[in-house]
């Protein structure tokens, strides 16, 4: 039990952001349009985590590592838990999207 809460919050073993990104990762930000026109990760995707189900026709690979962002890290833990329900396969919660950038 303890281990399935870890892992939807993203807290286990350090994972390298770094070398996911060099490895073609697709950053996406599920804060809302105007948090992330406020700042953001350059190259990442705003898709709002109440609108992801909708629109995971723009992450067409399923095989291709995701890293899920936001403000504090919680939406991130949903919108990874979405992903992996639809099929994604590498999923991981970068947390909140300032200490994301800080890691790449």
């Amino acid at each position: 039990m303890i281990g399935a809460i870890k892992s939807m919050l993203g807290i286990g073993p350090q994972t390298d952001y770094k070398q996911l990104v060099n490895d073609g990762a697709v950053i996406v930000d599920v804060r809302s349009r105007a948090e992330f026109d406020s700042g953001h990760i350059r190259g990442s995707v705003n898709i709002p985590v109440d609108q992801l189900a909708q629109n995971l026709g723009k992450l067409k690979d399923k095989n291709k590592p995701v890293i899920t962002c936001c403000a504090s890290g919680m939406r991130s833990a949903a919108a990874k838990n979405i992903l992996r329900s639809n099929g994604y396969e590498h999923v991981y919660n970068g947390g909140g999207w300032t200490s994301l950038r800080a890691k790449l």
